[in-house]
């Protein structure tokens, strides 16, 4: 199996950590404090980080990341007014992280799920679903089995532009749970 680094410890990491973990692959983890100065485990880095915190990241690792898989799930939402995302009309902060490191394969992944959902594998009784978008056949194929050797499904939701509509979906969803017209143990599931 793969091995991880999953760059945050806070409750997404921890549960995509121990997703991963329950279908045996290898996960380290590298705190806030520990940017920069801890290592690169492996050839998949998953920044669960807020968006403001990516592009200190990048810097922060420069060309460590070349060919290296980078997971981004974050949901870069204007967290003032809960009104808008922050990226440009039609791009998405993984477009954004793939021009700023282009030796890299960047994924979305995981923004459209929340934690509930990935600890309990289920979205109101449906299996909960994964979607991955990217460029990269190869680094899809490595996240996708990790994902469903953890016993969770996953669906190849496109090529990287897909991006954009995912995080709207994670942006969406987030607003709902957040005005308390689902649940944070709810969620969109794919049937």
């Amino acid at each position: 199996m793969a091995h991880f680094t999953i760059i945050g410890t806070g409750n997404m990491a921890n549960v995509i950590g121990g997703l991963l973990a329950d279908g045996g692959s290898s996960v380290s983890y590298i705190s806030h404090e520990q940017v920069g100065s801890a290592a690169l485990e492996g050839d998949v880095v998953v920044l669960a980080v807020p968006h403001p915190a990516v592009d200190g990241i990048l810097d922060a690792y420069g060309d460590q990341l070349a060919g290296k898989t980078i997971i981004d799930i974050t949901n870069p939402l204007n967290f003032e007014t809960f009104d808008s995302l922050v990226v440009p009309a039609g791009s998405s902060k993984a477009a954004e992280i793939q021009a700023k490191v282009p030796g890299s394969h960047v994924l979305k992944a995981f923004n459209t799920n929340f934690a509930a959902t990935l600890t309990g594998k289920q979205v109101g009784g449906v299996p909960t679903t994964v979607l991955i978008a990217g460029d990269d056949a190869t680094a899809k194929q490595v996240l996708a089995g990790a994902v469903e050797a953890g016993g969770v499904k996953v669906l190849d939701a496109g090529a990287l532009s897909r991006a954009h509509e995912l995080e709207a979906i994670g942006f969406l969803q987030i607003t709902l749970a957040a005005g308390e017209k689902i649940s944070w143990t709810g969620g969109f599931a794919i049937v």
